[in-house]
C-alpha cells in the first residue's frame, strides 16, 4: 500500500482529483438533462459501461483478498469469531435503521391526501419485479449462498457464493500449512494484477457519472421531483438523520470522527450517488480502509459480508416506502402492522443477495408477504426509486465503513494511531 492511498499527493493540482472531475462531470450531466433531456437519456451507456467494468472485477477481487487474509490469519476460530461480531453488529444497525425508517415516515406522512385507488394503478409494469420476488426469503437466501458450480459463482458475480469459495479456499489453504506458500504468492501476485485493473477502470469514472446523471435528470427531471418530492424530500433527511443519530456515536465511541471518515472517502461517494450503486467502488473501499489502518483480513471480510447483510440505506427505504404506499392507497396500517412490517423487513432485507435492483424487488416481496399493502403500488415508487437510490447507496456505503473499524476495533485489528493521522489528513508511513 502506498502513501498515496492515505491521502491526498502534497502539490497535486485540484482538477486531477478523482473528487473534482466526478463532481464536474456530475454537473454536466445535471446541466446536459435539464436543457435536452430526449439527448441526455441517450448517455446511459456510459454509466452502464463503467458500473459493469467494475462488476467484472469484483469476484476476483474478493477472493484474492479473502483467500490471501484467511491464509495469513492462520487461524480458522478466529474468522470465525470475527464473522459471527460482524453479524451482530449488521443485525443491530439494520434494526435501529428499520426502526428510525418507521418512525420518520409516520412523523413526515408523505403519502397522506394522495387518496390513490389501487384498482386504477397499472400493475403491469412492475410484473418483472414480482416475478423474481420468489427468489426472496431466508431459506432461498441460505440456499444461495452455495454456488452451482466453482466458477458459476464468478460468471454470475453473487458476491456471497464468491465469498463463501473464498472463505473455504482460504481454510483449506491454512490446513495445507507450508505447502500452500507458492499458491498464496501467486494469489497475492493476482490480487495486485486485479487491483491495477480497478485504477485503470477508475479513470473512466467521471465519464460513467456524466452518463448516469444525465440519464437520471434527463429520465425523471423536475416532473418526478414535484409529484414525489415530499416522499424524496423526507427520505433524504431519514437518511441523513440515521447518519448523524446512529453512526455518528457509534464512531465517536470507536474513536474516530464520522464527518473526517466522510471527507475521506468522498470520492467513493460522489461515484456511488452519480451511478446509484455502490458495487462501483467496492475495490477502492477495500483498498481505502486498509490504508485507514485496518487489518486487510478483517477488511476482507466484513466489507463483502456487509455489502448482503448491512445494507442500511435499504433498511431505511424499505421501511419508508412501505408506509408510505400505506399512506397513498388509505391502507389501514397501525402500529400491530408496522411492527409485523419490521419483522418482515428483518428476513427480506438480508436475502436480496444477487438480485438485480434489489431494493424495489425486496418491497415488493415485502408487500406480497405481508399481505397488508396492495402489491401493485409499488409502481407509484418506480418512478423515483433512481432518485431514492442516490440517498440509499451512500448511506450503505458509509454505514459498511463504518461497521468496518468498529469490527476491526472490536478484533484488536486496527492501527488507531494510524487511523487519526489518516482522517486527518497527515502523511503516513507506507503499510
Amino acid at each position: 500500500m502506498t502513501e498515496t492511498t492515505a491521502a491526498p499527493r502534497a502539490g497535486k493540482a485540484w482538477w486531477k482529483e478523482l473528487w473534482a472531475q466526478v463532481m464536474i462531470a456530475m454537473a454536466l450531466g445535471i446541466v446536459l438533462g435539464i436543457t435536452h433531456p430526449a439527448f441526455a437519456t441517450q448517455m446511459q451507456p456510459f454509466g452502464d459501461a463503467f458500473i459493469k467494468a467494475i462488476r467484472m472485477l469484483i469476484a476476483p477481487i474478493i477472493f484474492c483478498t479473502v483467500v490471501n487474509g484467511i491464509a495469513h490469519m492462520a487461524d480458522m476460530a478466529r474468522v470465525g469469531r470475527v464473522a459471527i461480531k460482524a453479524i451482530i453488529y449488521f443485525e443491530v444497525i439494520t434494526t435501529f435503521a428499520l426502526i428510525i425508517g418507521l418512525v420518520a415516515v409516520n412523523l413526515w406522512q408523505p403519502g397522506a391526501g394522495m387518496n390513490i385507488d389501487p384498482a386504477t394503478i397499472n400493475a403491469s409494469v412492475i410484473e418483472p419485479y414480482v416475478k423474481q420476488t420468489s427468489a426472496v426469503g431466508f431459506v432461498p437466501f441460505l440456499m444461495n449462498i452455495i454456488p452451482n458450480t466453482f466458477v458459476g459463482a464468478f460468471s454470475e458475480g453473487h458476491i456471497l457464493q464468491v465469498l463463501f469459495l473464498s472463505v473455504m479456499c482460504g481454510f483449506s489453504l491454512i490446513w495445507l500449512g507450508e505447502r500452500a506458500k507458492p499458491m498464496t504468492d501467486v494469489i497475492d501476485v493476482g490480487a495486485k494484477m486485479v487491483f491495477g485493473l480497478v485504477k485503470i477502470v477508475m479513470w473512466a469514472a467521471p465519464l460513467g457519472a456524466f452518463g448516469a446523471i444525465a440519464f437520471t435528470v434527463g429520465k425523471f427531471g423536475v416532473g418526478s421531483l414535484s409529484s414525489l418530492g415530499k416522499l424524496i424530500g423526507g427520505f433524504y433527511v431519514t437518511c441523513i438523520i440515521f447518519i448523524a443519530l446512529v453512526l455518528g456515536p457509534v464512531a465517536a465511541f470507536c474513536g474516530f470522527n464520522l464527518l473526517k471518515l466522510i471527507r475521506y472517502i468522498w470520492e467513493e461517494l460522489l461515484v456511488c450517488i452519480a451511478t446509484t450503486s455502490s458495487e462501483t467502488v467496492l475495490p477502492r473501499m477495500l483498498t481505502k480502509l486498509e490504508a485507514l489502518g485496518c487489518e486487510k483480513s478483517v477488511v476482507g471480510l466484513v466489507i463483502p459480508t456487509g455489502y448482503s447483510f448491512n445494507l442500511d440505506g435499504t433498511c431505511l427505504y424499505l421501511a419508508t416506502a412501505s408506509v408510505f404506499l400505506a399512506q397513498a392507497t388509505n391502507t389501514h396500517f397501525d402500529l400491530s402492522h408496522q411492527i409485523g412490517l419490521l419483522l418482515i423487513l428483518l428476513v427480506t432485507s438480508k436475502g436480496a443477495a444477487g438480485i438485480a435492483g434489489a431494493a424495489f424487488v425486496v418491497l415488493a416481496a415485502t408487500l406480497a408477504a405481508g399481505g397488508t399493502i396492495p402489491v401493485a403500488s409499488v409502481a407509484l415508487v418506480l418512478g423515483v426509486h433512481r432518485l431514492m437510490s442516490q440517498a440509499l447507496t451512500p448511506t450503505n456505503l458509509v454505514g459498511n465503513a463504518v461497521a468496518t473499524i468498529v469490527i476491526a476495533k472490536w478484533e484488536n485489528a486496527l492501527d488507531t494511531a494510524r487511523m487519526r493521522q489518516v482522517l486527518d489528513g497527515k502523511p503516513v508511513p507506507a503499510a
